[in-house]
């Protein structure tokens, strides 16, 4: 069994993900335009759509993280090549083909999500060429049911229709919910004031039986991070994403030893097994929150999983997406004990794009999923979709 040839699609959006441009803090709210620019503070989105097909017309789909279209030309121009002709059921070694041939320029960013697309792919066609789940191939399940956390509530200047939002994901059976910081440094004290009314909003229209925690999406500093985490800790929030850049570790450090109460949540911007390494060892992570299609792929993750294990922390992978469950589905709770929820509502955020771009996917049930045995990945592109939104 053997690789025939790969297939990229760069695939958009149909219309800008107007919830970014709410009151949102981030890694780009620092600049003047950030409210204004025409294309948004994200710049352009898209999402790389690979197909890995044998010489028989077997077909693996995945895609690269990051909502960038970088990948595309990468695997165009080298990847691909590294592993037509080569068996798709050899992970590890086509990981490390791919790795080390291109370490040179890679190890992270577009490089990383391209690996982390045809691993991924390649992983579901193994899959397919077996009859099994993926998670069957990484030993099987060892939960039958994963609760999830809803990953919404966006800052809104409206907090009556915020509060109204969190009861009506509570009514829907979520006991885990997470909300999204509005402000950031620039906005001063009185930004540091309205983040605390957004957190009291949805604490005090969920109650204290809710496990609430709160995103801000790189854009604050270690002081503003440590004063924020006073002025948050009545509520009891679960954890703090994101505060910083991705590449400041020893703030992240310096976080956990000065805000010892607080747990802080990062890696959805970290690359590889190596990254995770360091996070670890120099104690600058709560809880490890990397993503399958920008780590490096289901084989990466496996080993990311692992080194959480072996230092008692947990690992809650971005999003809902297949890739991600079939990582989660196979390790026991104490390694993964949840999922983060990206319901498949409207207005979009760019995050539910995959809801329109492939069918199979489960839906949440009473704030917990459950996964069914098809072959591979378990889902199949929406042909339509994908040509309606293909930029590329």
């Amino acid at each position: 069994m053997r690789i025939a040839k790969v297939r990229t699609r760069n695939i958009g959006f149909s219309r800008p993900p107007v919830t970014l441009k709410r009151n949102l803090v981030t890694n780009t709210s620092q600049f003047e335009d950030f409210e204004t620019r025409s294309g948004g503070w994200f710049g352009r989105a898209t999402c790389t759509l690979v197909e890995v097909e044998t010489s028989d017309g077997h077909v693996g789909i995945g895609t690269a993280g990051a909502f960038h279209g970088g990948a595309k030309s990468l695997i165009d121009d080298y990847y691909a090549e590294l592993i037509v002709g080569e068996d798709p059921r050899r992970h590890e070694h086509l990981w490390q083909r791919m790795y080390r041939t291109t370490v040179r320029f890679g190890r992270s960013g577009s490089a990383m999500a391209a690996i982390s697309a045809l691993d991924i792919a390649c992983w579901d066609l193994h899959g397919r060429l077996e009859s099994k789940p993926v998670y069957d191939l990484l030993g099987g399940k060892t939960q039958t049911a994963v609760p999830c956390y809803c990953s919404r509530l966006y800052a809104l200047e409206d907090q009556a229709a915020l509060a109204q939002e969190a009861r009506h994901w509570k009514s829907l059976g979520f006991v885990r919910l997470k909300q999204r910081f509005g402000f950031g440094p620039k906005d001063g004290p009185a930004g540091m004031r309205s983040n605390v009314d957004l957190v009291r909003t949805v604490r005090e229209a969920v109650g204290e039986e809710v496990e609430l925690a709160a995103d801000a999406y790189m854009g604050w500093d270690v002081g503003y991070a440590m004063e924020m985490a006073k002025m948050l800790r009545e509520f009891r929030l679960s954890w703090i994403e994101e505060p910083l850049m991705p590449h400041d570790i020893t703030g992240y450090a310096e976080l956990r030893q000065r805000c010892p109460w607080q747990r802080w949540s990062h890696g959805e911007h970290l690359y590889g097994k190596w990254e995770f390494k360091d996070a670890i060892d120099r104690k600058a992570i709560d809880i490890l929150q990397f993503d399958v299609n920008r780590v490096g792929g289901i084989t990466e993750a496996m080993k990311i999983c692992a080194l959480a294990e072996a230092a008692g922390l947990p690992s809650v992978p971005h999003s809902n997406e297949a890739h991600n469950l079939h990582v989660i589905f196979s390790r026991p709770p104490n390694v993964c004990p949840v999922v983060e929820y990206f319901p498949d509502v409207e207005p979009d955020t760019g995050n539910e794009l995959f809801w329109k771009l492939f069918s199979g996917l489960p839906q949440a049930t009473s704030g917990k999923l459950t996964f069914d045995s098809r072959p591979g990945l378990g889902i199949e592109v929406r042909e339509d979709i994908a040509a309606g939104l293909c930029v590329g």
